[in-house]
């Protein structure tokens, strides 16, 4: 779950053609801890979250918010 959600970030930052260090200047995050946060090394959803999702069937994802 946790990687889907990453994939779909790096994905969207090819897309955009980002780097990890303008994702970082455009999020005031550290470059370092950007890096973390894609590697999944941080950042996963908390095991009580992600325990409620498992018994209602449901998978947090990320998808381009919607313009208007």
């Amino acid at each position: 779950m946790n990687e889907t959600v990453r994939q779909s970030v790096k994905s969207t930052m090819k897309e955009k053609g980002l780097t990890h260090q303008e994702l970082a200047d455009l999020t005031g995050i550290e470059r370092a801890n950007v890096t973390r946060l894609l590697s999944g090394t941080v950042g996963k959803v908390p095991d009580n979250w992600q325990r409620v999702l498992d018994a209602l069937g449901l998978e947090l994802i990320a998808v381009p918010k919607r313009e208007g």
